[in-house]
């Protein structure tokens, strides 16, 4: 019974947890990862799940959501025909790489490690969304050959370790290099689904010695299933608000939100 009422309780708070993702996901378009990484920490752990492998599953979990949203959110986007498919194939190859090497190297590191790693680049995220201006520079145009092979597995590779979607970093990337900015959300979500599925492959082979139940390697599917009913769902309803409000001062609130949260993980993890 005291089992029952466990996994009734992981999965209320679970639903919340998707829908408000889904929400600040529609509303201000940022990724559900940078959400849910840090909530599936804090949950697991308070429901007695704590390991040194738990950011590993934080972040496996946080992946595997990507994969579906991020598909409906590219789709969605191929109609309106915002996506960039030119830049989506050359930068693939480089994005699988460094999510594949992301993947080796988060599953051999502690989660102190990944909590520390997770707070510094969450930080830097959070600062962007805050002071960040789109009228920003680097060039006129995507870059390619040796930056492109140098900017595209590092995107990858940093997603995965914070396990995020290509938002995050694709988004400002592509802005930086003049891509308006619809047109960088809309590729960017094609960045998120390249990042998730070679990782989510990979960590579904990872050995993990405590896990919740219903894991699979690094992949929690209770988790996982929940979180995605709740954020298809909620992510329009989060999409109509953007039309009605305007997101700057909304992303410039959450960007000090993440900052916050983001702190917050750097003290744990160094023990403070």
């Amino acid at each position: 019974m005291e089992d029952l009422l466990l996994l009734a309780t992981t999965a209320g708070i679970l639903l919340v947890l998707g829908a408000f993702a889904g929400v600040m996901a529609g509303l201000l378009g940022v990724g559900g990862g940078i959400i849910l990484v840090p909530a599936f920490y804090y949950v697991f752990s308070l429901l007695g799940y704590g390991s040194p492998q738990l950011m590993q599953i934080s972040l496996a979990t946080s992946l595997a959501t990507i994969i579906v949203t991020s598909l409906r959110s590219v789709m969605s986007h191929h109609k309106r025909g915002a996506v960039e498919w030119d830049i989506l194939k050359t930068w693939a190859p480089g994005i699988v790489i460094g999510a594949a090497f992301g993947v080796l190297v988060a599953s051999s590191l502690r989660s102190e490690v990944l909590q520390a790693i997770f707070g510094g680049l969450g930080v830097g995220v959070g600062l962007y969304m805050t002071i960040g201006n789109a009228d920003w520079r680097l060039g006129e145009k995507m870059p390619g050959g040796g930056p492109r092979a140098m900017l595209s597995p590092t995107v990858g590779f940093l997603s995965v370790l914070m396990g995020i979607g290509g938002g995050s970093f694709g988004v400002p990337v592509m802005t930086l290099f003049g891509i308006p900015i619809h047109r960088a959300v809309a590729t960017a979500a094609g960045f998120g689904v390249i990042i998730a599925v070679p990782s989510v492959i990979g960590f579904l082979f990872v050995d993990i010695a405590v896990a919740p139940p219903f894991t699979i390697g690094a992949v929690n599917l209770l988790a996982f299933s929940l979180i995605v009913s709740m954020t298809l769902m909620t992510a329009p309803w989060g999409a109509a608000l953007a039309h009605r409000l305007d997101p700057k001062p909304l992303k410039r609130v959450f960007g000090i939100f993440l900052i916050l949260v983001a702190l917050n993980m750097l003290r744990q993890a160094l023990g403070w």
